[in-house]
């Protein structure tokens, strides 16, 4: 499985949780958090499948920002104790953290030989 497959799924739901939390709770914080963050895995997303195209790989900015979030969110867990939304995205952003992480130690995308 290609990074780019879970990256641009992933600033999606980011993206969506960004405007839930505004619309239920007039939260700007979560709108821009979300927005912010998922445009950014999403054009992350769009560079590795670039890349990909181009048969190179980019993940490491993927891990960076996941990691980032995982560890924002997961404090922001240990404070409140809120499982929706810092539990959930603090879990999801570990799992894909994870799931870079496996594609950076496994050499990245792996490419299908040329058919000549």
């Amino acid at each position: 499985m290609h990074d780019f497959c879970f990256t641009i799924p992933y600033g999606l739901i980011l993206i969506a949780g960004g405007f839930i939390g505004y619309a239920k709770k007039g939260s700007v914080s979560s709108l821009g958090g979300g927005v912010g963050a998922g445009l950014l895995l999403i054009i992350a997303g769009f560079l590795s499948l670039k890349a990909f195209e181009k048969r190179r790989n980019s993940v490491l900015a993927l891990i960076l920002e996941t990691g980032g979030l995982a560890f924002v969110m997961g404090q922001r867990y240990l404070e409140t104790s809120k499982i929706m939304p810092a539990g959930i995205i603090a879990g999801i952003s570990a799992l894909m953290t994870a799931f870079y992480g496996y594609k950076i130690a496994t050499g990245g995308n792996h490419f299908s030989a040329k058919a000549e």
